[in-house]
């Protein structure tokens, strides 16, 4: 996607006139056609890749609590460097939690108190972000509330200028020496959640590297669902990457310490993609199940890659959740798309195909060996007692609610009177100290976001509920609560949001994370 220099004085889709934006090459159907599979660029690796369907999908290992005294469930996990066999033959050196990619899946219970203390034992310093919790201000990982690994000090560029081009000044950031304790309330219904790295300007390299895993909630209402369990309700992180010559992780950073300067090379500042598909750390896997329903746990951990996925002989996909939680019904689609950071939950029925079948989950926006996921092998009948009822939760419509305030949004690529450009938010790159809403606790408000390119919208804290696309409803893969919505180019997408739980500064931003490292993110406080 080329990006012009030409200027525009209008405003754009409501938003208020006068604000310098780009504009992108052609039309907005032209942008929503050639963009689907690739809203960023693809970074080539150097060795030789694998076919696909020659290893076995692994499952990330679930976390032990270390302590469960006084009905509080305690965590201890170390972020350090390890070494994965992730392409067969080759050694690649990951940053991890306990050394793992993806890192171990944590299950809490809804309403339980849940306490991870992350010890860094990396060169740099983290910030973990529970991405879809709902967490007090302290523990929700603001990219400046940092832990700094043993002796490390601000060098220059975190003490001043980032790649945003904005100052930060040293009072911004909140420095935790070598640990910190997150606190995770868990007042939130059953959900597929998923933690990673939130560091200020370098939340892309990091998880590219390897910081992300699940966090999975489970509540008494799903728990009675005769839903599969067990080794049949498995995660799938799905994500891309790309490689060296020697199997280590390649990725465009101007500073590969990631200790300097921060940002990626200029041809890669709409997103980095690989050409390799990840599924659980794993390069194009396989996994052999029986002719019975599976539970899949669908997340989308890529860096700026979107996905259509879906089952190649066909059959349906039968989504049971979202993002923050399970849908009121099950829907049956032939295909769901996924921005990064989106998350959805299926069924699939494996007894509709005979054993020795193969059936592939791929990549309808990929092209290539980048269509292909994943594929299944059914192997042999067994007695399944699960099912999917057609009721699984009481989801509360927001759309009778009362609506206390209607916001509007703008993600955009902005050019500034230098001739430079940078990812904006209403016209602002990110600042600390800058706050574009004031929400009240407990209300509901309508955010509308309008964007310039592929955006995928996260808010911290905040559920919502996506009512409309251009004024026309939303697609039913994301009928239910969403902590993420996918943005495309030149499009309004409105959300109902609710605002439960703590009072305090929390964030909203594009979750194609070299376009958040690029300052598009913004603060509200919650009142």
């Amino acid at each position: 996607m080329t990006f012009t220099r030409r200027l525009s004085r209008r405003g754009f889709l409501g938003v208020t006139g006068g604000m310098t934006i780009a504009t992108i090459t052609g039309s907005a159907a032209a942008l929503r056609t050639a963009g689907q599979e690739s809203p960023g660029r693809v970074i080539t690796s150097r060795t030789v890749l694998p076919k696909p369907f020659r290893v076995p999908l692994p499952v990330p290992q679930v976390a032990q609590p270390v302590s469960t005294a006084g009905g509080v469930d305690r965590y201890e996990i170390v972020q350090r460097v390890a070494e994965a066999e992730i392409l067969p033959g080759l050694r690649t050196q990951v940053w991890g939690y306990d050394g793992r990619f993806p890192g171990p899946t944590i299950v809490g219970r809804s309403g339980r108190n849940t306490l991870v203390t992350v010890r860094n034992e990396l060169p740099v310093p983290t910030s973990t972000h529970l991405h879809g919790g709902v967490t007090p201000p302290d523990s929700d990982g603001y990219p400046t509330d940092i832990v700094a690994p043993k002796g490390w000090r601000p060098a220059p560029a975190d003490a001043g200028m980032s790649h945003g081009a904005m100052h930060m000044a040293p009072n911004a950031w909140n420095i935790s020496d070598q640990a910190k304790e997150y606190v995770y309330p868990l007042i939130q219904q059953a959900a597929t959640l998923w933690y990673h790295d939130h560091r200020m300007d370098f939340s892309g390299p990091q998880v590219w590297r390897g910081l992300a895993g699940f966090f999975l909630v489970r509540d008494d209402e799903e728990l009675a669902l005769p839903l599969p369990d067990g080794e049949r309700d498995i995660p799938l992180m799905i994500c891309d990457r790309s490689f060296e010559d020697n199997g280590s992780f390649r990725y465009p950073a101007l500073d590969p310490s990631l200790k300097g300067r921060p940002g990626v090379e200029e041809p890669y500042m709409n997103g980095v993609m690989g050409d390799v598909t990840l599924v659980n750390g794993a390069p194009w896997p396989e996994l052999e199940v029986t002719a019975t329903r599976y539970r899949f746990r669908l997340l989308n951990a890529c860096n700026a890659r979107r996905y259509r996925l879906r089952l190649e002989p066909g059959g349906p996909l039968i989504q049971i959740g979202t993002d923050a939680g399970l849908l009121a019904r099950p829907q049956e689609l032939d295909a769901i798309t996924l921005a990064p950071a989106e998350r959805a939950e299926v069924v699939i029925d494996f007894s509709r195909w005979k054993p020795g079948t193969a059936v592939q989950l791929v990549n309808t926006l990929g092209e290539g060996r980048m269509r292909e996921v994943m594929r299944f092998r059914v192997t042999r009948k067994v007695r399944d007692e699960s099912h999917v009822p057609v009721r699984l939760a009481d989801v509360q419509p927001l759309a009778g609610a009362r609506v206390a305030a209607t916001r509007t949004f703008d993600f955009r690529l902005t050019w500034r009177s230098d001739g430079s450009s940078i990812w904006t938010v209403n016209g602002h790159p990110f600042a600390p100290d800058r706050f574009l809403a004031a929400p009240r606790l407990g209300t509901v408000e309508r955010w509308r976001f309008t964007s310039d390119f592929y955006h995928p919208v996260h808010l911290h804290l905040a559920h919502f509920q996506v009512v409309s696309r251009d004024g026309q409803p939303p697609g039913a893969h994301e009928r239910g609560w969403k902590d993420t919505v996918d943005v495309r180019p030149y499009e309004t997408v409105d959300v109902l949001a609710r605002f439960q739980g703590y009072r305090g500064r929390y964030m909203l931003h594009c979750h194609n994370l070299e376009h958040e490292d690029m300052a598009m993110m913004a603060n509200f406080s919650i009142i």
